[in-house]
């Protein structure tokens, strides 16, 4: 249900009913790169300043790459440390965005999946960040942006790529069904709205790493979504990370994806109930007795 941290940040943040220093960083940085990015490259893109091939859209003389290098080139000479950490890597995940919205916008109908797709992956990875900062910045941390969650997260993002490129070129009518890309977006914003408003519920009680020792701050959290899932922010990772690969219609890995994801979830699920019921014990398993788990055929750890 909560999670631990990894080290937290130098804390320069108020109350979690306000945002802190790096929130407030991270924010401008992201929606500042997003639009230093988008404003000057549609108008040069519209008029034909920049050649309309879709190619060129993101590569081309003066596009969106040369405004990135430029604005990370700034964040360089004015921040340093933890803020440069943070700025960097929400300048990336707007940037990311941004393209993605080009790719929307101008790139041919096979390959506008793909800038949902990126949509979707930016706006996860830097709302993790921000919803820490907002809802429990003592355990904020650059780890917060999920960014290097593991090898096997990345390795799976890069696996679900090269079956998109792949089945663009060997089977480019297959990429057409739109009715069933759309439902992969249906189930990324429900996941997302899932996930997040778990981690706010939860507020200084949620945290990224599962925690084995038991902070005073640390509460059973059974109101709002947790009344109707035990692991709300499993359940909206789930969804979310199964709808991607059906945003980019991936065959192969929304069979590997539902698979990998629902036992990971299973194994960390289990572990985890274990030390909640250390915990919290009769309070915990009351709980149990009472909300699933919210994720499909896995009950966790159940004391016989």
């Amino acid at each position: 249900m909560c999670l631990n941290q990894t080290p937290a940040l130098q804390q320069t943040c108020g109350p979690p009913i306000k945002l802190c220093h790096e929130g407030r960083l991270s924010l401008g940085c992201y929606i500042g790169t997003a639009a230093l990015v988008l404003l000057p490259s549609v108008p040069q893109i519209y008029f034909g300043i920049v050649p309309k091939e879709w190619g060129a859209v993101l590569w081309g003389g003066g596009g969106p790459v040369l405004y990135y290098a430029l604005i990370n080139l700034i964040i360089r000479f004015i921040l340093r440390h933890n803020d440069y950490q943070i700025a960097i890597r929400a300048s990336f995940l707007g940037f990311i965005g941004a393209s993605s919205i080009l790719l929307i916008c101008f790139a041919p109908n096979a390959w506008k999946q793909f800038g949902v797709y990126g949509l979707y992956m930016a706006f996860f990875h830097y709302t993790e960040f921000l919803a820490i900062a907002w809802s429990n910045p003592k355990s904020l941390s650059i780890d917060s942006f999920m960014l290097n969650h593991s090898w096997s997260y990345a390795a799976a993002a890069v696996v679900s790529w090269l079956e998109f490129i792949l089945e663009i070129y060997l089977l480019p009518d297959f990429k057409g069904f739109y009715y069933i890309w759309l439902m992969g977006v249906v189930l990324c914003t429900f996941g997302e709205v899932v996930r997040k408003t778990a981690i706010f519920t939860a507020s200084i009680s949620f945290t990224h790493l599962v925690q084995h020792q038991k902070s005073d701050d640390h509460k059973l959290i059974t109101h709002g979504i947790y009344a109707f899932a035990r692991h709300p922010s499993y359940a909206g990772w789930f969804w979310w990370s199964i709808g991607t690969q059906f945003i980019l219609l991936n065959p192969i890995c929304i069979l590997i994806y539902t698979v990998v994801s629902w036992k990971f979830f299973h194994d960390r699920i289990y572990c985890e109930e274990y030390t909640l019921l250390n915990f919290f014990r009769n309070d915990y398993r009351t709980y149990q007795e009472t909300v699933p788990t919210g994720l499909p055929f896995i009950k966790g750890f159940i004391l016989e």
